[in-house]
């Protein structure tokens, strides 16, 4: 099963990741990070697919996709 991790202290509450999940499991937390943004969190986690397009549209790197351990890369970049 893929496994969201996100990294609060480096988001910037730009919500990008939330406009580009198709299974709309990522939301807004409550909670301010150390910067003082809301931050990205994972809501539904056992229904990501592991497309990994939260993370490609991540302008800060705040957001890894895991899949049994392992980080997969779709593209040659």
């Amino acid at each position: 099963m893929p496994k969201i991790i996100v990294h609060k202290d480096q988001c910037k509450g730009c919500e990008l990741c939330n406009s580009a999940c198709p299974q709309k499991i990522l939301g807004m937390s409550k909670d301010f990070n150390t910067k003082g943004y809301f931050y990205a969190a994972v809501l539904d986690q056992p229904r990501c697919i592991g497309c990994r397009l939260c993370a490609i549209n991540c302008p800060d790197v705040a957001i890894e996709v895991g899949v049994h351990g392992t980080q997969y890369n779709f593209f040659p970049y």
